[in-house]
């Protein structure tokens, strides 16, 4: 009987870990614009760095002639 109180406990502690740790709606919404700033910055950081190879291969072929 004893093990099941302090197993329930543990339980009840776990789960009241997880709603705490969870945070509300604001701090998902928040997380959630953050990540899609991300990709947008690191899909702005690829088409630089493509860009700035097309350019070298143009100035290479051009003072290459």
């Amino acid at each position: 009987m004893r093990c099941s109180v302090s197993l329930g406990r543990k339980i009840k502690t776990f789960a009241t870990k997880m709603v705490i740790t969870s945070g509300n709606e604001e701090d998902r919404e928040g997380q959630e614009r953050e990540s899609k700033e991300e990709s947008v910055l690191a899909m702005l950081g690829i088409i630089g760095t493509i860009l700035n190879l097309i350019v070298i291969i143009f100035v290479y072929i051009y003072t290459t002639l």
